[in-house]
């Protein structure tokens, strides 16, 4: 993993200056970082069109066209009112399955309510051919209750391959509000599912449970910034951050209890520890993969393009405050070990990894003067 050379590169980006390709040395081999968009603000979540143009959601509210040869577009209108505190901002982005047909999009993002008060929250809408307005814009899905808090607002969005919609929530940080993600009638800390109109399906595993939250299929979560479908099974993954160390890679399981904050490898912030309580739900769904110290897990991919064919069916998660992009090392559905690609000296916060219709791996690096990165075998 030894920084190997360094070259100067000509590229599409929004830049006229040519931009530092980097070369690494993989277990696979020898791999070529890229910078294929620069100028970006606070970006969050990205999501690929058929022309290999992008969408890119930026915190402070605003969604951007980027085209492929890495021009950036005056903002969408038509976005929703955000919180742009803290954590807080607009979010993930995800395309309907049948978007080529009805051209709606999916934007998660922190949404104000009374009081100071906020909550991850849903909204669709079209987008129009021009890539310029949003329209029709409703919500589908309002995180309860909204709190005063900027922190943990998870809010990766997911689809399955039966149309159905996930969506990964926060416990929203405080340890009075975190324990709310041990109640079914509280959408803190949760996975949820839903219908893409946000209508909620007959067989989510909550639903005839009485005081139970219908939309929730999982729970017992933190804070949830990346989620990916295997390639194999279909079944959701999601990185986890946990608090001072136990960051997690967890298979989600219909109705499983996650275990926070009841049982975590991490400590608190301050060192001090996070004990048990003396009786433990009868059955904790077991994390499959933990990471101390924490290396702050954002997005998640599951790799099946051809470029990389060691790579195939191998997860990949970034880093913030690690200044990584993680290999998930994966045989089937079982982690067997894990890859830090790029070494202690990589200098970008990795906000969220998407396999490009190239094949290659897309990086979006986190801040105020933010880049997306393109990891080729070229």
């Amino acid at each position: 993993m030894l920084k190997r050379s360094l070259a100067i590169f000509a590229c599409a980006t929004a830049l006229t200056a040519p931009a530092l390709a980097q070369t690494y040395e993989t277990e696979a081999g020898s791999v070529t970082l890229t910078p294929v968009v620069e100028g970006l603000e606070t970006p969050w979540g990205l999501v690929f069109l058929d022309d290999g143009s992008m969408l890119v959601t930026q915190r402070s509210g605003s969604l951007v066209h980027v085209s492929a040869e890495g021009e950036i577009s005056e903002p969408i209108v038509g976005t929703p009112e955000v919180d742009f505190r803290g954590q807080g901002g607009l979010l993930d982005i995800a395309l309907d399955p049948d978007f080529a047909s009805n051209r709606m999009i999916y934007l998660s993002f922190a949404e104000p309510g009374e009081d100071d008060t906020n909550s991850t929250a849903v909204a669709r809408g079209v987008l129009n051919e021009d890539m310029t307005e949003i329209s029709e814009l409703e919500v589908i899905f309002s995180q309860q209750p909204k709190l005063p808090s900027t922190l943990h607002f998870g809010s990766r969005l997911t689809f399955d391959n039966d149309g159905y919609l996930f969506i990964t929530t926060g416990e929203r940080s405080d340890a009075e509000f975190r324990v709310q993600a041990q109640d079914l009638d509280s959408h803190l800390g949760k996975v949820i599912r839903i219908m893409p109109d946000g209508t909620v399906p007959d067989d989510n595993p909550f639903v005839d449970t009485e005081g139970a939250l219908p939309e929730i299929w999982s729970y017992g979560h933190r804070n949830m910034q990346g989620a990916a479908l295997h390639p194999d099974s279909g079944q959701l993954w999601v990185a986890e951050h946990g608090p001072r160390g136990g960051d997690e890679l967890n298979k989600i399981v219909e109705g499983g209890n996650f275990g926070w904050p009841l049982l975590t490898e991490g400590t608190e912030y301050s060192g001090d520890p996070i004990d048990p309580p003396a009786e433990l739900p009868a059955e904790l769904v077991e994390a499959e993969r933990t990471w101390s110290p924490s290396p702050a897990p954002s997005g998640l991919a599951f790799y099946t393009g051809d470029m990389f064919p060691d790579w195939q069916g191998d997860g990949f998660m970034g880093a913030l405050a690690g200044t990584d992009l993680i290999r998930i090392d994966m045989d089937g559905e079982t982690v067997v070990g894990d890859e830090f690609l790029f070494g202690d000296d990589f200098p970008h916060r990795i906000r969220d990894v998407v396999q490009g219709p190239d094949g290659a791996l897309y990086l979006v690096t986190d801040g105020e003067v933010a880049q997306i990165l393109r990891l080729s075998a070229e």
